[in-house]
């Protein structure tokens, strides 16, 4: 799945899997990212995992990174289920990092 690349996606790869060590959007978990004329900011989303321990820290650092544009004056995240994370998601960089060939 190809994301429209952004200053706002470009910004989300400064957060990084602590358990991968790739960021969010090379991973493929980053669907799209849309700003509003109220500046609200939407990131739809997925993760590898339901139920992923990680959840709450990567969307603290989602929201950390964000409202770093004045433009932005609040995050949400929208948590998706569909279409479903796999590797396919992954960059080519992600997966060459990994050993995914």
């Amino acid at each position: 799945m190809e994301i429209e690349r952004n200053k706002y996606v470009d910004a989300l790869e400064n957060v990084i899997d602590p358990e991968l060590f790739i960021d969010i959007v090379n991973l493929g978990l980053i669907y799209k990212v849309e700003v509003d004329d109220d500046k609200q900011c939407v990131v739809t989303m997925t993760l590898t995992i339901m139920g992923c321990p990680l959840s709450d820290y990567l969307f603290d650092q989602i929201k950390e990174q964000l409202m770093g544009f004045p433009e932005i004056d609040n995050v949400d995240v929208n948590l998706v289920w569909e279409p479903a994370w796999s590797i396919d998601n992954m960059s080519r960089e992600a997966r060459m990092q990994l050993g995914i060939h």
